[in-house]
């Protein structure tokens, strides 16, 4: 079954850094750019980050500039999320989607979707 793994979240303090991955099993991700995106509760799920099949693209939402990075290493069929200086509104359930060659505008288009980790920023 073809299906994306997400891992890493958790709990942590304002300020603090967290690093998410994205594994497939069953598929390579070698031609899929990889999105990831996040939900808090009451909103609606937004876009956070997006790397092309072969990064030479990178997209971020205004809100994580600076903060998140996007990273990829497809010998290892992963791609990862780089969080620092976490605030309290980065709480949300980060999930990861697999879209084939390119990043796409928005949700649509995303061939595979994982479960979805949990990303809490608090005191």
């Amino acid at each position: 079954q073809l299906q994306l793994v997400e891992s890493g979240g958790g709990l942590v303090q304002p300020g603090g850094s967290l690093r998410l991955s994205c594994t497939a099993s069953a598929f390579t991700l070698d031609y899929y750019a990889i999105g990831w995106f996040r939900q808090a509760p009451g909103r609606e799920r937004e876009g956070v980050s997006c790397i092309s099949t072969s990064d030479e693209s990178r997209y971020y939402a205004d809100s994580v500039k600076g903060r998140f990075t996007i990273s990829r290493d497809n010998a290892k069929n992963a791609v990862y999320l780089q969080m620092n200086s976490l605030k309290p509104e980065d709480t949300a359930v980060y999930y990861c989607a697999a879209a084939r060659y390119y990043c796409r505008s928005g949700d649509v288009g995303y061939d595979y979707w994982g479960q979805g980790t949990q990303v809490t920023v608090s005191s």
